[in-house]
């Protein structure tokens, strides 16, 4: 059987292993040629290959049920349900999506792009299945990584104590998430996965067993049975942990033999209540490049298959803001050892990878796990340190009450650095990062930037870790405008001012963050038409300098506000409160991000959709004078 051949999971049923092992090169494959073409997730799926196969010729997909963590180890899992004929649109606008989704087919059980949920979730759908009367299988397969995150302990600590409730964990044990996982739970998984009595068992004891008289290869599955018991007894700590928190702990075992995973997982079903299964596995397993370098190889933009290397690009373009930001933070910490760089397990995406290489005792990586970053930032605000929290806007949702209860309540000056802004693309709805000026807004206490290009990125560095209060820097994925850097010497930005950057008597275009330099190409086209526009630069969401704004939308007399952010409470809704505030009454556009879900697609793709070009934002205006024609001073 071809794998273009497999519409449904259930036919894996009755193939053999030779088969199966087929149909794992052909997943490879498929998965290689895909992303190095448009570009994905790819050490995560390489090492599921085996454990996805294995799990689903163990299971009836048309009942039973499988959350799998994160989903950055689920294309293969799409290559089985049906979706082998579109996956060349993986990621790709109207194609498939890079995460699961539950509207996209009914085999995604449990929508998901944020770590350490499919436990919680699967253990939902167990106790809705047991007060149904119904009697299927759930399934949830979570990374050790993820296992960092408090939400997936949590769970685990709940499905403990339900001992007649049945559910299966799969643990995926990678020693990775994107970056190398830390804290204790990996290391004992490791300590458990290096054990010198497992790795004796497993290798000799079978060979032992065959040059016994009589005995030769007849004993096969007997054999395995007396494995399992002489590790258990062998290694009375393995899985102790989890068979203390109330689950039958099975493993570890070899995550790429599919004999083993098949029995396992036929014995794991037969159990009673909560069971987990530890399977050990290879990062990018099948393609050397990317089991050298895991890290690296967690997902990759478009590349040459044979060398593992990226396209190069046509010209050299300017330094990422992430960059910019790792090279300006590690400057200033030389400096001031208050300084401490905090990351959820995204190093190398924060730019925090070169504030750990060169000083890595200002270095903290706390694993997956937000909350636990933010409360631990305002501990050591207390102590007098300048912990600067370096999270993705996605994720920094997870750690909102932190947010206000142990920072801005107690106003310390925890520094919120907000990567991955506004549209980021391909990862969809689970990942765009359009809420922080929301749900940052509204709490006491917080100061809310955004530069308009890399070098004012610089400025506003400076003027976190000076503040002495709760402040956040919102700054977008990808490269800047290529404006002159500064080595040194950055100068502090004043608390609640912008500037103008451009003089008009028609219309006042207030622009924040990444849409500053999209206003000045507003304004542009605007006087191509014979309207001149005043373009300011807000630089702060809160406090808003409203001495600069609300005197120019009083004398103007027609505001437009421009933000790569949901418009509901958002930078947009500020200005309105303010003109509301001081009794001015003028028409005012708010230009952003509606309230509905961005999908998945290129940035430029995104933008257009939702009339967020230049020319579209453009066009916009120049409707709305011709339908309120402005009187100027009248």
């Amino acid at each position: 059987m071809h794998l273009s051949e497999l519409t449904h999971p259930n036919q894996l049923h009755g193939l053999s292993i030779y088969q199966l092992q087929q149909i794992a090169r052909q997943l490879r494959e498929k998965h290689l040629q895909t992303i190095a073409a448009s570009g994905g997730h790819l050490g995560p799926g390489l090492g599921v290959v085996e454990l996805t196969l294995a799990l689903y010729q163990t299971l009836d997909l048309d009942r039973d049920k499988v959350t799998w963590d994160v989903g950055h180890q689920a294309y293969p899992h799409k290559l089985l349900t049906g979706r082998y004929a579109r996956f060349h649109t993986l990621r790709q606008k109207d194609g498939v999506a890079g995460y699961l989704k539950r509207s996209e087919s009914k085999f995604d059980h449990f929508g998901a792009g944020h770590a350490s949920t499919s436990i919680s979730s699967a253990l939902g759908m167990a106790l809705a299945r047991d007060r149904k009367g119904e009697t299927h299988k759930v399934v949830a397969v979570i990374g050790d990584g993820a296992l960092t995150g408090g939400m997936a302990l949590e769970a685990i600590n709940h499905a403990g104590h339900l001992p007649k409730t049945n559910l299966l964990v799969v643990l995926n044990d990678n020693e990775m998430s994107i970056s190398p996982n830390v804290g204790a739970i990996p290391r004992y998984l490791n300590k458990m996965r290096l054990s010198a009595p497992v790795q004796f068992i497993s290798e000799n004891l079978e060979e032992q067993f065959k040059q016994l008289p009589f005995v030769g290869e007849s004993l096969a599955p007997e054999l395995e049975r007396v494995k399992e018991s002489m590790k258990r007894l062998a290694v009375p700590k393995v899985g102790a942990v989890f068979e203390e928190l109330g689950f039958t702990y099975m493993g570890p075992i070899d995550g790429h033999n599919l004999q083993e995973l098949i029995t396992t997982f036929q014995q794991a079903h037969k159990h009673t209540g909560p069971v987990l299964v530890h399977v050990v596995t290879t990062k990018g397993k099948g393609y050397e490049i990317a089991e050298k370098d895991q890290v690296g190889y967690h997902a990759q933009s478009p590349f040459n298959l044979a060398t593992g290397k990226a396209a190069p690009s046509s010209k050299p373009k300017p330094p990422g803001y992430s960059k910019v930001f790792g090279d300006t933070l590690t400057k200033l910490a030389e400096n001031n050892p208050k300084i401490i760089g905090i990351t959820a397990a995204m190093a190398t995406g924060t730019g925090l990878d070169i504030l750990q290489k060169q000083l890595p005792e200002q270095y903290i990586d706390v694993g997956i796990a937000e909350q636990h970053a933010v409360t631990l930032a305002a501990g050591l605000a207390c102590e007098g340190m300048r912990p600067v929290v370096t999270i993705y806007s996605t994720f920094l949702q997870r750690g909102f009450d932190q947010i206000v209860h142990d920072v801005c309540i107690q106003d310390l000056p925890v520094f919120f650095c907000i990567d991955r802004a506004g549209i980021v693309g391909a990862d969809g709805p689970t990942h765009q990062g359009m809420y922080d000026i929301a749900y940052l807004r509204c709490i006491p206490n917080m100061v809310l930037m955004a530069p308009k290009d890399e070098a004012e990125l610089q400025r506003m560095i400076v003027t976190g870790i000076d503040h002495t209060g709760p402040i956040a820097l919102r700054y977008p994925r990808g490269n800047g405008y290529g404006a002159p850097l500064m080595e040194e010497g950055w100068e502090p930005l004043p608390i609640g001012k912008g500037e103008i950057i451009r003089n008009g008597d028609d219309v006042l275009l207030v622009g924040y963050g990444s849409m500053v330099y999209p206003s000045m190409q507003v304004a542009e086209i605007l006087s191509e038409h014979g309207i001149e526009a005043t373009v300011i630069n807000a630089r702060f969401a809160k406090p808003l300098d409203t001495e600069l704004i609300l005197p120019l939308a009083q004398s103007i007399g027609r505001v437009v506000t421009l933000e790569e952010g949901c418009l509901p409470g958002g930078f947009g809704s500020a200005i309105a409160e303010a003109l509301l505030d001081a009794d001015i009454s003028v028409p005012l556009t708010r230009i952003g991000i509606p309230d509905k879900l961005v999908d998945h697609a290129t940035p430029e793709e995104s933008k257009a959709d939702l009339g967020l070009t230049p020319p579209q934002m453009a066009d916009r205006i120049l409707k709305l004078f011709s339908k309120q024609p402005l009187t100027v001073g009248v």
